[in-house]
């Protein structure tokens, strides 16, 4: 049989095994995986999915059923899929809308909070990596007995440079936060900018000069009463609930003015009674919110820093895969911005690395040839970042390697938050995450992780000779 007939029969047969034609509502695919959303999830065969030679994996999230094919070939079965079936086309954005109408009002919320955070990743990511890059240049100890600027002079301003651009996502945060905000809760995207330089203004009192000293701060006299100049710098929360604020009130006004003057009556009107109450009612209540949780985590870590370590990294694997880990991005850009470190981040990461671990400690342990080059080549792109195949097409499949990611890399993260390892911001998972940590943890940082990494495949190995596992799934 050819390459292309065996193509046509797979893909013939994941529709049949999904229920038909008739049992899918939308199709769409990203670079590795088919994103299908079923009107009858249980009438999909999953193990029969799963058998076929082509399939890596499959998972359900997100109220989508997600086939893993890997990059390059997925864009032939999906053009195959689309082609047999008769169905439409359907984007991305298409495919989650359908799946959004079958979420819980909890999955509904994370996803919205993802739909905020994930846009603006790459600025935050590259912010971070410049940060860890500008600390090698300007700690001391680390090559040198004084800083490397300080022992070659000359490339001190392109280390000012670095940490000009570096500095830049951070400090006009809440400018990245209102763009994407305000776009993802319907209103113009425009005015999120606008309104993210409003509360960092520089006639503003910074607000971290504010958590050094209250008691300089201006304040406007308005009907008599006193409002608080204060900026809104390295503030996550605030900045949300005034984006659906500003979103709504656009949304509000659209529908009442006439085109022909809404130019100039609707953005200076929505843009003025956001601000308005931001500044008197919104900004300070949210902004004592999202330090209590600031405050909270930190103290957390102090207290009990094992304990802490080692619980997040515990549930982590589990918050990836029910997507709940992206209440955690506003979290971390929190604290990156007003802190001007997270923990969170590097003391979690060491799930990535055993997510990775586990699935190439299968490789060795598995005989089916499909699945030892799907462990294989997953366990590779969890080390580079990238969890999923590792996760859905090897470790929750077989259920062991999975718990033994929990296990390890608690015990892993537990060791990495008793010695209060901090990173610049969130930053690249995997193994070259080392570069967002700040050099002066680097050594505990490797420490941490080659434990989690031994723990990984040490525990994935006994698990995989215990009873409690049965060999047949070795097989499947």
């Amino acid at each position: 049989m050819s390459i292309v007939s065996e193509l046509k029969e797979s893909v013939s047969q994941i529709i049949s095994y999904i229920g038909g034609a008739d049992n899918i509502e939308s199709a769409s695919h990203c670079v590795t995986r088919l994103r299908l959303v079923l009107k009858d999830k249980d009438q999909a065969d999953v193990k029969s999915i799963e058998n076929l030679d082509i399939v890596k994996g499959t998972f359900f999230a997100s109220g989508q059923f997600q086939v893993i094919i890997g990059p390059g070939l997925v864009e032939k079965v999906y053009g195959e899929f689309i082609k047999q079936t008769g169905i439409k086309e359907s984007s991305m954005a298409e495919v989650k809308e359908n799946a959004r109408a079958k979420e819980s009002v909890i999955q509904k919320a994370v996803r919205t909070l993802a739909d905020i955070f994930i846009p603006i990743l790459p600025a935050i990511v590259a912010s971070g990596l410049l940060m860890g890059f500008n600390n090698l240049l300007a700690n001391p100890g680390l090559f040198y007995e004084k800083s490397v600027i300080e022992v070659h002079t000359g490339i001190a301003g392109i280390a000012q440079i670095i940490n000009l651009v570096a500095n830049a996502a951070f400090t006009f945060l809440p400018t990245l936060i209102g763009w994407s905000a305000v776009k993802k809760f319907g209103g113009n995207p425009v005015l999120g900018i606008v309104l993210g330089l409003i509360l960092v203004h520089p006639a503003l009192m910074s607000a971290y000069d504010y958590a050094a000293d209250p008691s300089k701060v201006k304040h406007w006299d308005v009907l008599g009463f006193k409002i608080e100049q204060i900026g809104y710098q390295g503030q996550v929360l605030p900045v949300l609930v005034a984006a659906y604020l500003l979103a709504q009130i656009e949304i509000f006004l659209k529908k009442r003015i006439p085109d022909a003057i809404q130019l100039i009556i609707v953005s200076p009107i929505a843009l003025l009674l956001t601000a308005f109450l931001t500044f008197t009612i919104i900004g300070p209540i949210t902004m004592t919110g999202a330090n209590w949780i600031t405050d909270g985590v930190v103290y957390l870590f102090d207290v009990a820093p094992v304990f802490a370590g080692a619980f997040y990294a515990f549930i982590s694997p589990l918050l990836v895969i029910t997507g709940m880990h992206h209440l955690f991005l506003g979290v971390n850009l929190q604290m990156a911005g007003s802190l001007g470190y997270v923990t969170l981040w590097p003391i979690g990461d060491t799930v990535t690395l055993a997510q990775g671990t586990a699935a190439l400690t299968m490789f060795f342990i598995l005989r089916n040839k499909k699945m030892k080059n799907v462990a294989f080549t997953s366990s590779f792109s969890a080390w580079l970042g990238i969890t999923e195949p590792a996760i859905y097409g090897v470790n929750l499949r077989y259920r062991y390697p999975f718990i033994a990611v929990m296990l390890a890399s608690a015990i892993g993260s537990g060791f990495l938050a008793y010695f209060d390892v901090k990173a610049t911001s969130i930053g690249v998972g995997g193994l070259f995450s080392f570069l967002s940590v700040f050099p002066e943890y680097w050594g505990v940082y490797f420490t941490g992780n080659i434990m989690t990494i031994i723990l990984t495949a040490l525990i994935t190995f006994l698990f995989s000779k215990s009873k409690r596992f049965k060999n047949e799934d070795l097989e499947a």
